[in-house]
């Protein structure tokens, strides 16, 4: 193996964020806690005649209640809890800030009601060119002989939102092979693809076998197989140490899915971009073996995250042409990734052209080649790069291109916002975000840095979350959490619900609306992982994506935005496995509303509780279809 190094240097403990204009965290929608103000959980019992049944069996109507193991009903106050009123006050006060609209891309409110209370529902399936892979926002409705491809350049939604239900698999569908077991083998019927069906006879990293698809041990697309090619890596960058100060990575174009799992076994979250053009749906490979992965056009904006968040990125097998247009993707690139953060790229054969513009393109943004080896085995390029940790190496470049982003220009704007040719610069005072790299994994969970405001109340809420998930969701609602893998916080604030399920063999996507006050940056510094979401509009995913949603007050916040709410419970059905979960706390005449909407959908409601006007609601996908 012929290794070239390049000014190796120590990882910096160094971490990426712009200073918050819009005020500080403790404006957030939801108390962080409603317990007493001692700290201690308050419950109250309600007796109850008979014992609510939580079995799977389909003709199940509604269950009320959470049994304790004396017969009662245990309502904590974390699930049922009042308001409180000076919170509700200030968020909205936010929502509806002008300074808000502008930075986080948020749409004009449209005045109307949030459910129609004399609703009547009816379904049909939906008809479109991608079927039963129908990604809404992505695909093209309509086939036309002008449009050879199937999927929009940009991000692109139907105008009047999809009240449609997407069909299941044409050959049917399977309940997924449950964790760890679909790290192994998956259902091909659940992913069935003409394109795919090509594909797998060319490779090694997955098998046809019979009626699974099987992924062999340490199998890859690389020659060499997975575990050499990332062993390269560590001898060219010592400093790397995966699962520990390396823990959150963007991969870029999926290919095969061995990346992400060969370093989930070393506490690494692997999310997977693929990107608009993977017409072999290779993403949806990846999410039905319970690996995170999203779906989005990756062209002229930028993508939903936060500036400075991920500490590495890798692009594998890279075909991205990151020198056209000016450079723009690799300066996106350079806006999501933190200071000191690694991007490694990997190639075959790549001309000498190409790699002297991409030195020249990389230098212009100041970063350090680290190493540059083609690896003996599988003959494969890498190249690794690192991100500088302050701003006096943008003063010594001879050629100000690209040039320094204005003041006025926010790093964190990422919905619907376009690449900026320019560099944002890399905050340097203490109380900013992105001063110090984040703790290592697993400490860094648990830990709140000084730019953070209001620790006191992230730390509640953390102890809020853990209350609810260890007492009400993983022993009181009926749910087998063996068959969850795949989870969605579609409302998430400061990731406490994921934190409190980071011993459960799970993954969680946070979902901070675009409309909420941005917290994602909190989430990633604590080695999670989310995305910036309107969900006026469909989810960058595949259909039976998720094993279990979660929605604490999402609709609520949602009042008189979007046009139908019904689409938003119409996407829950299409990012929903059949047999999968959703568990919805709001208040209480929104519950009704929705439950309401889920029995039209043939949805089985398994418990339902409301006190003092606020609720929680438990419900299971069925199999059924118009």
């Amino acid at each position: 193996m012929v290794i070239k190094k390049i000014g190796l240097s120590p990882l910096a403990r160094f971490s990426r964020q712009a200073k918050r204009s819009y005020g500080t965290f403790g404006d957030i929608a939801e108390p962080a806690s409603l317990s007493d103000n001692k700290g201690f959980i308050r419950k109250k019992a309600v007796p109850i005649e008979n014992k609510p049944d939580f079995s799977n069996k389909a003709n199940v109507e509604v269950n009320k209640g959470v049994n304790n193991n004396n017969g009662s009903l245990a309502v904590d106050d974390h699930v049922v809890g009042s308001k409180d009123k000076k919170d509700e006050k200030s968020v909205k006060e936010v929502e509806d800030s002008e300074e808000m609209n502008v930075k986080r891309g948020k749409k004009q409110k449209f005045k109307g009601p949030l459910f129609d209370s004399k609703g009547e529902y009816s379904w049909k399936m939906c008809s479109t060119r991608s079927k039963h892979n129908y990604i809404p926002c992505i695909d093209i409705e309509v086939a036309s002989k002008r449009v050879q491809t199937y999927r929009h350049h940009e991000r692109s939604c139907p105008k009047n939102g999809v009240m449609c239900l997407v069909p299941l698999p044409h050959d049917g569908y399977e309940k997924p092979v449950s964790w760890p077991e679909s790290r192994e083998k998956i259902w091909y019927k659940n992913v069935a693809h003409p394109k795919l069906a090509q594909y797998v006879k060319t490779q090694s990293w997955v098998v046809e076998a019979g009626e699974y698809l099987t992924f062999p041990q340490n199998q890859s697309e690389l020659t060499g197989g997975i575990a050499h090619y990332l062993e390269s890596i560590e001898e060219a960058i010592p400093d790397i140490e995966w699962g520990k100060n390396i823990r959150t990575i963007l991969d870029i174009g999926c290919t095969d899915s061995s990346f992400a799992a060969y370093l989930f076994d070393k506490n690494v979250f692997t999310l997977t971009l693929g990107l608009k053009d993977d017409l072999v749906d290779l993403a949806q490979v990846t999410l039905e073996r319970g690996f995170p992965a999203i779906v989005s056009p990756f062209a002229t904006r930028r993508l939903p995250f936060p500036s400075g968040t991920f500490d590495t990125i890798h692009c594998g097998e890279c075909q991205i042409h990151w020198q056209s247009n000016g450079g723009k993707l690799l300066l996106e690139m350079n806006r999501i990734l933190r200071p000191a953060g690694y991007l490694i790229m990997s190639s075959k054969h790549d001309s000498i052209e190409e790699d002297e513009a991409m030195s020249k393109l990389t230098a212009s943004l100041g970063w350090n080649i680290l190493a540059h080896k083609t690896d003996d085995v599988s003959d494969i390029g890498i190249r690794i790069f690192q991100k500088p940790e302050s701003n006096d190496i943008y003063a010594l470049r001879r050629k100000k291109v690209p040039p320094m982003c204005k003041d006025n220009e926010n790093p964190d704007a990422a919905w619907y916002a376009p690449i900026n040719s320019c560099l944002h610069p890399i905050p340097s005072a203490i109380e900013d975000r992105g001063t110090e790299w984040p703790e290592e994994w697993p400490k860094r969970l648990q830990t709140f840095p000084d730019w953070m405001n209001n620790r006191d109340k992230l730390v509640s809420d953390t102890e809020h979350w853990k209350a609810i998930v260890d007492k009400s969701y993983l022993n009181g609602m009926g749910i087998n959490w063996s068959t969850i893998r795949n989870v969605m916080d579609m409302h998430a604030i400061f990731g406490s619900f994921a934190a409190a399920l980071s011993q459960q063999n799970v993954w969680v996507m946070n979902v901070v609306p675009v409309y909420a006050p941005d917290t994602l940056p909190i989430i990633f510094e604590r080695g999670l992982v989310g995305i910036y979401h309107d969900w006026c509009e469909s989810f960058g995913t595949y259909p039976r994506s998720y094993d279990l949603l979660h929605a604490d007050h999402l609709f609520s916040r949602l009042k008189n935005r979007c046009k139908k709410a019904a689409t938003i419970v119409v996407e829950m059905d299409r990012i929903l496995r059949p047999g999968g979960w959703a568990i919805i706390r709001d208040k209480g005449p929104i519950l009704k509303s929705l439950e309401t909407i889920f029995k039209s959908l043939n949805w089985e409601i398994r418990m339902t509780f409301v006190q003092n006007k606020e609720g929680i609601l438990c419900v299971q996908k069925t199999m059924w279809r118009p």
